[in-house]
């Protein structure tokens, strides 16, 4: 893996957008999805990142993937090749109970959080042991190398 350098990440069409009334970095988020697919390879083509509460990412499992529960992420992916186009989804309430069961700071879970999205994005999944393993390494080595979250 190879980190990118500030200079080599241009404008390109994310969006994040809060549908709750908690606080957040958006920029932050927006520069670490960009470094993450930067990284490996790829580039935004479209992506939009929602991050709400409960109920809205419970729906979403629900009617798209028929899961009736509230999960920490969605993502859906609409293209192939190495410019993303997709979108994610990201609960803020699983987030933060997510943090409490693991031991955690919530920013610090919200920031793995994203991460894993962004390489769900890319076709990385946690489906098997391995590729779990991969994805979880992936996401320490991000969190331990990335300039903007130092």
């Amino acid at each position: 893996m190879r980190l990118s350098t500030q200079q080599n990440i241009q404008s390109m069409p994310l969006e994040i957008f809060n549908t709750t009334r908690k606080p957040l970095p958006e920029a932050l988020l927006r520069r670490v999805v960009e470094e993450v697919l930067v990284s490996e390879g790829c580039a935004v083509d479209n992506i939009v990142g929602v991050y709400c509460g409960r109920k809205m990412i419970r729906r979403i499992n629900r009617e798209f993937l028929q899961h009736d529960y509230a999960t920490d992420t969605i993502t859906f992916r609409y293209n192939d090749g190495p410019d993303v186009d997709g979108e994610f989804y990201i609960s803020l309430d699983v987030i933060e109970e997510n943090a409490g069961r693991f031991g955690t700071d919530v920013h610090q879970e919200l920031l793995r959080v994203t991460i894993h999205s962004a390489l769900h994005l890319m076709g990385f999944d946690d489906r098997t042991t391995e590729a779990r393993n991969l994805m979880q390494e992936k996401e320490e080595f991000y969190l331990s190398h990335l300039p903007v979250i130092e």
